[in-house]
């Protein structure tokens, strides 16, 4: 007997030991491919660097870009391989204009209190102000150039401030095809705080999750989006307009109820989490309650731990009505009294309808309610036309302004 309690017990420290051993070596990759990867990019931005300021050495020659990328490509291909094409090398290019204001300064020397930088004898030579750039090009390759001794105060705490590239080479090809700079700001904040695959970031910019967020916003907090990504501090900063649900293959020339679509989402859970936003928690579903001898079911229950509440889901496959909003506000007075706790905030309600009212939610709820009524699409949204609506939107905003 008490040989088999040793063998178990043998059994259960050589797990633990396996388990902690493999979670080390599990991190350990994900360090190195991580390092690889911001090394790549980093390097990339360097080549673009390298190339731009070249060819702005030689811009008077005709086809002189076109000439040197065919040369370097063939003289790099021929030392290090595949990757360094025509078309490769213009990316790098490209990605150092696009993002050459957004690199975070990096000390070439420390030298007590001051660090040596690159003067404007390194800088860009062109229209486009490029006065924050600062080089990373090594001391040996400064021995004849000028130098300036910037104290770190003044220099280096403005540079740290800009945003310092967090995702793969792969996710920056993708965002560099974003021509608006505040979106382009926002995808990358998101795909680095949450960690988005490729697929994740293609979905979600194809889906118009800065357009839909933006328009639920105020122009404030629009340039917050920018700078901050998607940060969830209040109510309304969970909703989007319209909330996206392409991903439970349903036809809207089919004709389904209300259950049909509570299934759908159920079956595809994780996405319709994804798609509501940071912090969703799923609680149940048809959740019951009771009072007067009656019944009443909630479709969908979830919990918010960022906003600490609960986030009650009623579903509606027409037109929003009057008595969804009476309905919607009984739930959330219901879970207020009876169901949270003194210590959480209170009861969020959104009705995700096919088609809102805005002046019937306006008329029929007090200002202060935590009731929200939301369209969805089973489509993926027109994002040109969501683009003109923000635009349209601002420019509306600003003229109230003036105003």
């Amino acid at each position: 007997m008490s040989n088999t309690i040793d063998k178990t017990a043998k059994n259960f420290n050589d797990n633990q030991l396996f388990g902690k051993v493999a979670e080390l070596i599990e991190l350990a990759r994900r360090k190195v491919a991580t390092t690889v990867n911001l090394t790549m990019v980093h390097t990339y931005f360097e080549i673009g660097r390298m190339i731009v300021e070249d060819e702005q050495q030689g811009k008077e020659r005709a086809e002189y870009g076109k000439s040197v990328l065919k040369d370097l490509s063939n003289r790099l291909t021929e030392k290090f391989g595949k990757g360094f094409s025509v078309d490769n090398l213009e990316r790098m290019k490209n990605f150092y204009l696009i993002y050459s204001n957004q690199i975070s300064a990096t000390p070439l020397r420390n030298l007590g209190n001051a660090v040596i930088y690159e003067t404007s004898s390194r800088k860009l030579q062109s229209n486009e102000d490029h006065s924050s750039l600062i080089s990373s090009t090594p001391l040996t390759n400064l021995e004849n150039s000028d130098k300036t001794i910037v104290p770190i105060q003044q220099k280096v705490s403005a540079e740290l401030q800009m945003p310092r590239f967090q995702i793969s080479w792969s996710h920056y090809l993708i965002l560099m095809r974003i021509e608006n700079p505040q979106e382009r700001s926002f995808y990358e904040i998101e795909c680095a705080a949450n960690n988005w695959s490729l697929k994740d970031l293609n979905r979600q910019y194809h889906s118009s999750l800065y357009e839909r967020l933006a328009l639920s916003r105020n122009k404030e907090e629009v340039m917050k989006l920018a700078n901050e990504g998607h940060t969830i501090m209040k109510p309304e900063d969970i909703l989007k307009n319209p909330l996206t649900l392409e991903f439970l293959g349903m036809d809207e020339k089919d004709a389904y109820s209300e259950s049909d679509m509570e299934h759908a989402i159920l079956s595809k859970l994780q996405q319709f989490i994804m798609e509501l936003g940071k912090g969703f928690l799923f609680e149940a579903r048809q959740k019951r309650f009771t009072f007067d001898d009656k019944h009443y079911f909630v479709d969908l229950v979830f919990y918010n731990r960022l906003l600490q509440c609960f986030v009650l889901i009623d579903l509606k496959t027409d037109e929003l009505e009057h008595k969804d909003l009476g309905q919607m506000q009984m739930y959330v007075n219901y879970y207020d009294r009876n169901v949270k706790l003194d210590t959480e905030k209170p009861t969020i309600g959104i009705l995700l309808c096919k088609k809102k009212n805005n002046a019937l939610v306006e008329l029929t709820l007090p200002k202060e309610a935590n009731i929200y009524a939301s369209e969805y699409s089973l489509y993926l949204p027109d994002k040109q036309l969501l683009q003109q609506k923000l635009t349209e939107w601002l420019h509306e905003f600003e003229t109230l302004a003036e105003d």
